[in-house]
């Protein structure tokens, strides 16, 4: 893991583990990768997962995923002449 995903898996999590200081850090992480529905095992669970999982954690249910978001378009129609490059 590069330095700067440890910074933000740490910049992430210390605000929502701040919320139940009496967990340790195992649980802590236990309990987000029973929450993003990861069946795996403990040491299997990727930065992308808590990254992801602390972003959209305390989000309405249909957010967009913010890696998504920038790239979404409105209609069919804009992104297939986006594209295409027809329009910027």
């Amino acid at each position: 893991m590069k330095c700067h995903r440890v910074n933000e898996v740490i910049e992430l999590l210390h605000p929502e583990w701040k919320k139940e200081p009496e967990l340790n850090l195992m649980e802590m992480l236990r309990k987000l990768a029973d929450e993003a529905g990861f069946e795996g095992r403990l040491e299997d669970l990727t930065d992308d997962v808590l990254i992801y999982h602390l972003k959209m954690r305390n989000s309405d249910k249909d957010a967009m995923i913010p890696g998504l978001a920038k790239d979404c378009e409105e209609d069919f129609k804009t992104a297939i002449l986006r594209a295409r490059g027809i329009i910027d």
